[in-house]
């Protein structure tokens, strides 16, 4: 019986580390897009903290990714996205230096 639960225990684990993989996968992704379409270079990405609960108080298991970017190459910036299982619930970006754009 002691195998048992032991061998449960594992595949658990090993459940939790693949879905976290995945999420990971789908929050670097949605930042690269993003920061694509905002004509934004993204310099790192790092997982950051886990919630149990948002600011609202609603429960549910949150992970915060933390990324920098730069503007212009010359400075740069962090922002962050906040998913909830595989969907992005916040995507904080600060203000910052918007480059020139040349137009023909």
């Amino acid at each position: 019986m002691d195998n048992l639960i032991a061998i449960l225990l594992v595949a658990f684990g090993a459940y939790l580390f693949w879905q976290q993989r995945r999420q990971t996968e789908f929050a670097e992704k949605f930042i690269i897009q993003r920061c694509k379409n905002l004509g934004l270079q993204l310099l790192s990405t790092a997982r950051g903290s886990h919630k149990l609960k948002d600011n609202k108080g609603n429960w549910g298991w949150r992970t915060v990714y933390l990324f920098e970017f730069s503007a212009n190459g010359h400075d740069y910036y962090e922002g962050f996205v906040e998913m909830k299982g595989f969907r992005p619930m916040t995507f904080y970006v600060p203000a910052h230096h918007i480059p020139d754009v040349e137009m023909d």
